[in-house]
């Protein structure tokens, strides 16, 4: 996968995270560096976790409203959520439309929803007496189909999963969207959510080497357009490359390498250029190896960390969007960025990695 050197540019993007609403309030908390880990909230359903990190401030009918939102699933919530402020917010309003597509990343959408519905179709008299309202939300495409629903986004639709590297698979079928003109303005990002169900699946597929890990939830979206229709000034970063591959547990080091010099290749730039590096930073031996390789292929050149902020907790499918805003943050504050390149990586316990390479503007 790879891209011409003059690529997409990001003009936008927002997100729903422990921080809070919206674009400000990430950066507001990633600046500050809170904490937004708490305990969890005895009462409901058992999970293995003692402490969280929540977007709180997303009570679904209070932010949404009640229409349409009875049967709305948590992971359906954050991506709308995050989606309305990045169409309506203070950047700009995003027209609607058929020139408009959505790329969403996740996980599985909400394991949540897939184990509720099993469970009823298993305690109710009979197996088909479960609430029909509720089985959109267990079809992993639902929370893009309904962010498109809600705003009018009537261009290519399209959900990927590919764990902690969701996003930046996204990313890159976003670029191909907007190279084979198949859309004028791509809203691209990936959600993950927090539930019971996930709480459990995580707790039995860790390792050894992963005790300790707090999950967190959220969505970032980012709008990406083609160069030309991106006035001076209000882009934030052009994607130049997105390069993928999948690897076996004890080759993620090599390959990443890999990935990240063709990334660099493919863009015609030097390991000079970039600015940061931003790893995804999976606990344990993974982890360990994404950032042995990212210190071999950057050693001899000052290049500046941007992981996506541990204070919100492991956000899995949502990882690598978060890390991409996160860097568009530290961006504005550093004199230093403007014009270099920041490279974004990320590796699953699964095996897909991708890396992506971004000037910033």
């Amino acid at each position: 996968m790879a891209t011409a050197t003059r690529g997409p540019v990001i003009a936008g993007w927002s997100a729903v995270s422990p921080y809070g609403i919206g674009r400000d309030a990430f950066v507001e908390g990633a600046r500050s560096g809170r904490g937004t880990a708490t305990a969890s909230e005895p009462g409901g359903e058992p999970v293995p976790d003692e402490r969280v990190c929540l977007a709180r401030d997303l009570v679904i009918k209070e932010v949404l409203g009640r229409k349409g939102t009875r049967s709305m699933d948590r992971v359906t919530g954050l991506a709308v959520a995050t989606v309305r402020e990045l169409v309506t917010g203070a950047d700009g309003a995003t027209e609607s439309g058929a020139d408009v597509a959505l790329v969403l990343g996740t996980t599985t959408g909400s394991a949540q929803s897939m184990m509720d519905i099993t469970r009823d179709t298993l305690i109710h008299e009979k197996p088909f007496y479960i609430d029909p309202s509720h089985i959109p939300n267990a079809i992993m495409n639902c929370p893009a189909g309904q962010c498109a629903i809600w705003y009018g986004l009537k261009g290519p639709n399209t959900t990927v999963a590919a764990g902690r590297s969701s996003g930046l698979i996204a990313l890159n079928y976003a670029r191909r969207l907007l190279a084979s003109g198949r859309a004028m303005t791509v809203l691209c990002g990936a959600v993950e959510e927090y539930s019971p169900a996930r709480a459990w699946l995580e707790w039995h597929t860790r390792g050894d080497d992963e005790t300790g890990v707090v999950l967190g939830e959220g969505c970032a979206v980012l709008r990406l357009r083609p160069a030309e229709a991106v006035a001076d000034g209000e882009g934030l970063a052009e994607v130049l490359a997105v390069e993928a591959g999948v690897a076996g547990p004890d080759g993620a080091g090599p390959a990443l390498e890999s990935a990240v010099r063709r990334a660099l290749r493919r863009a015609g730039a030097a390991r000079e250029d970039v600015w940061a590096v931003s790893p995804s930073g999976p606990a344990g031996l993974l982890g360990e190896q994404e950032r042995t390789a990212l210190r071999a292929g950057f050693a001899g050149h000052e290049v500046r960390w941007i992981p996506q902020p541990d204070t919100i907790g492991d956000t899995a499918a949502a990882t690598a969007a978060f890390q991409i805003v996160s860097v568009l943050t530290a961006a504005q504050d550093d004199d230093r960025a403007a014009g270099r390149l920041a490279v974004v990586t990320s590796v699953d316990r699964d095996g897909a990695l991708a890396c992506a390479l971004l000037r910033l503007l």
